[in-house]
């Protein structure tokens, strides 16, 4: 706290500490656009990638990305720190964007909170750099629905706009002695997933089956890394995202499952956007936890179809979602989830080396 800077409208300080040489950039974003409480000006390593070769991510691969994103801005170069840099940034927040890609230089999120902007630059790199690792694999596939400007899924499962307002404190969730373990439980493997990779920012859904029918699941809009009891609550209660639907019907459908998580880690999104199935007899840890890993439009996402619940009734755990996620399901929170990056690793290597050789895999 100490090396914190707070800054008057008029530019004025106090303390021996001066404000980030970017203060400029900050001023001038929060003029253009008051609805913005939080900033981050950073360095991704493949966001930066994108800025030296003047392109932005294409966030509507994924409806995480997009819901969370947005379309990103690209600012033309000026120097850093000076007044023409953040004008040319804060032109393209104007326009309604919320996190612009800066020319040879970096990347900036806002958002109405940290918490927002922080997922909101995580989401967006995370997705750069699957459209990066996507081309080796096969073309992306623009979904159908962004293409034609119209929604595959029901409005009642659509995730949240940027700008509603959620309370994750107030959940309204009174848990039981048993429910509060099952919680620290959904946490722990929440912080582990984020620390490999498999969920970043708000993305990434977790639950467990408490009794019966009735499980715990994971709040939306709720720093994943760093998710507390706080962040779970009941299924029923409203603001638990854009998947709670098809967790809810995985549970009543199936007494054995006791965990659902559906993700979008890097690799396995690389396949979800190309339309390649992934074949996890690779390994065989992955062919012992998995069998197969089936791919599925992201048509089979509408309540109403069957392909997905079918799969599972054959006794095949996951499933991957096109331009959408990954669905997994075991009988405890630990089954399944961690195996899938060893066999997407070693199955993306398996088609490199195949399409730099000449050969089809």
């Amino acid at each position: 706290p100490g090396e914190m800077v707070c800054v008057a409208p008029d530019g004025a300080y106090e303390g021996p500490l001066k404000p980030s040489m970017e203060y400029p950039l900050h001023r001038a974003v929060y003029d253009a656009r008051p609805d913005i409480r939080a900033l981050i000006h950073a360095h991704p390593p493949v966001l930066t990638a994108f800025s030296i070769v003047h392109r932005t991510p294409e966030t509507s691969l994924l409806n995480s990305w997009r819901e969370i994103c947005g379309t990103v801005g690209y600012a033309g170069y000026a120097t850093p720190g000076s007044m023409e840099m953040g004008e040319n940034v804060a032109s393209e927040f104007r326009k309604g964007h919320d996190a612009v890609i800066m020319e040879n230089h970096a990347a900036v999120a806002g958002g109405k909170d940290l918490a927002e902007a922080l997922a909101r630059l995580e989401a967006l790199e995370y997705c750069a750099r699957t459209v990066h690792a996507a081309p080796v694999i096969g073309e992306i596939r623009v979904p159908y629905s962004v293409q034609n400007n119209t929604s595959e899924f029901p409005e009642g499962n659509q995730l949240p706009l940027s700008g509603q307002d959620q309370h994750p404190g107030e959940n309204g969730c009174v848990m039981t002695h048993e429910e509060e373990l099952l919680a620290e439980d959904i946490c722990r493997i929440a912080s582990r997933a984020c620390n490999r990779g498999l969920m970043y920012g708000f993305c990434g859904t977790v639950s467990a089956r408490s009794e019966g029918d009735s499980f715990l699941i994971t709040r939306e809009r709720v720093l994943r890394y760093e998710i507390g009891k706080t962040g779970i609550t009941r299924a029923g209660i409203t603001g638990t995202g854009f998947h709670t639907w098809l967790h809810e019907e995985i549970y009543r459908r199936f007494p054995s499952v006791n965990a659902v998580i559906t993700a979008s880690p890097v690799y396995l999104m690389a396949f979800a956007v190309t339309g390649k199935g992934i074949d996890v007899r690779t390994i065989p840890e992955s062919w012992l936890l998995l069998k197969e890993l089936p791919y599925l439009n992201a048509a089979a996402l509408s309540p109403g179809q069957e392909e997905i619940f079918e799969i599972l009734k054959s006794g095949t755990p996951a499933v991957l979602l096109a331009n959408d996620a990954v669905l997994v399901t075991g009988d405890n929170l630990l089954c399944h989830l961690y195996s899938q990056s060893k066999s997407v690793r070693s199955s993306q290597s398996q088609k490199s080396r195949s399409k730099h050789s000449g050969r089809n895999s």
